[in-house]
């Protein structure tokens, strides 16, 4: 989504004195003024088809800076660029097999509906998330995520385009018989006309489980009945929840097999053989947009702007800080190419080499975000509902301006490096 930078967002950067804010960018600009020079190569050339996904701005033509150094940037990252596939590969792997673990238990439950197999179900869910969460810096560039994404984690999303809500009680495409319940019929209205018209994924699931979340001391409640068989329209709901579970499955299995490398056309292989630099800057920008702009904006600064529990990422089930712990979690493990009790090298170890007090000013800035990510209460809509100016609402505030930080850092990281970093600002 790009959805505009609001009050507090806004107020965030500004404190930092590092950003230039525009009202509707139609292109993403760069946040460092050392940087001026190389946004004219790097400006948006989206007549290749590469997309920057939710939220993802702009996919340069490169992400080479130059030099008038012959010897500038002479280092050798192919460890580096070799590690981050093997990490891509396996975290989506981890990420599919977790999903299906929550298929199973999706199917337990529907095969026999009650109280305790609807509980163990959305479990599943929640235990299924982090290895997903934790992929989400592989996007924001022409990755193959870009592909699918808005099928597996769009938000935010109409509830009532989906299934039943407070006040009406025939909503969604649940309820109207007129449309055919295949995955061919659910995909094609996922955001067909607004991006909040989601109808596929992991928030599909989530509201399929749990209902509308209309209280702010827990979770929704929707109740177990509604999946018992041959009652009302519980027959389509339960349809659509399998087929939605399995679409997300199969999405998972196919980034998978995308990063397995063996195809000599796929991202991987060409991540392998591209100039250093190049994949280098793939990587650096994952973890700067997310970080700087997709989870600092969209998911932490919008919400607080609007104190609307609709603009939380994770609503209905109330894991929305689970959501924060592992999407910083993973921008980690692309840092430090260790995941899973396996130590690759990372572009860390490239940037101390270059200029080890930068290297300690991220490690520093990592363990700052990390702190204040650990301070912010949860649930997350009871935060959003604190008045302004309540220890609630400062925790929060306090991880937005962390996050803006840690985002600015390592796209100096990126500038020592020589490449470039651009950080959507709208």
């Amino acid at each position: 989504m790009a959805r505009q930078l609001k009050t507090w967002t806004t107020l965030g950067l500004a404190a930092l004195g590092s950003a230039t804010l525009l009202e509707a960018a139609p292109v993403a600009t760069p946040r460092h003024p050392a940087l001026s020079n190389a946004i004219t190569m790097a400006q948006a050339d989206d007549a290749d088809g590469e997309g920057g996904g939710e939220g993802g701005g702009t996919i340069p033509q490169t992400y080479s800076l130059g030099s008038t150094d012959a010897n500038a940037y002479n280092y050798d990252a192919k460890p580096q660029v070799d590690a981050y596939v093997d990490l891509v590969h396996q975290a989506y792997v981890k990420s599919a097999a977790d999903a299906k673990t929550m298929s199973t238990a999706i199917t337990a439950f529907l095969a026999a509906p009650t109280a305790e197999s609807l509980s163990t179900a959305r479990q599943a869910w929640v235990a299924a998330r982090p290895a997903y969460l934790r992929t989400e810096t592989f996007r924001f560039y022409d990755g193959p995520i870009e592909d699918v994404e808005g099928g597996i984690n769009a938000w935010p999303m109409n509830e009532a385009h989906i299934d039943y809500v407070d006040g009406n009680p025939t909503a969604g495409i649940v309820n109207d018989p007129s449309i055919a319940l295949d995955t061919a019929a659910i995909t094609a209205r996922n955001q067909e006309k607004d991006e909040a018209d989601v109808t596929v994924g992991w928030h599909a699931i989530e509201f399929l489980l749990w209902g509308q979340d209309l209280s702010i001391i827990g979770p929704g409640n929707r109740p177990h009945t509604d999946y018992i068989a041959g009652q009302g329209n519980n027959d389509r709901r339960r349809s659509y929840l399998q087929l939605v579970t399995d679409k997300l499955t199969a999405d998972l299995d196919g980034l998978a097999a995308a990063w397995e490398g063996y195809d000599r056309l796929s991202l991987a292989a060409r991540l392998k053989t591209m100039p250093q630099r190049e994949a280098l800057g793939r990587m650096i920008n994952g973890m700067a947009i997310l970080a700087g702009f997709e989870f600092m904006s969209e998911r932490l600064g919008v919400a607080l702007d609007s104190g609307d529990q609709e603009d939380e990422h994770s609503c209905f089930s109330d894991t929305t800080k689970q959501d924060f712990i592992y999407d910083l979690e993973g921008i980690r493990q692309v840092w430090t190419g260790d995941s899973g009790g396996v130590e690759r090298p990372g572009p860390n170890d490239l940037l101390r080499a270059q200029d080890a007090a930068l290297a300690d000013k991220i490690d520093a800035l990592f363990a700052d975000t990390e702190a204040k990510v650990k301070a912010v209460g949860d649930p997350w809509d009871q935060v959003l509902a604190a008045p302004k100016g309540s220890p609630e609402r400062q925790a929060a505030e306090a991880l937005v301006v962390s996050l803006q930080a840690l985002a600015d850092g390592l796209a100096e990281a990126g500038k020592t490096l020589g490449v470039l970093v651009l950080i959507p600002t709208g």
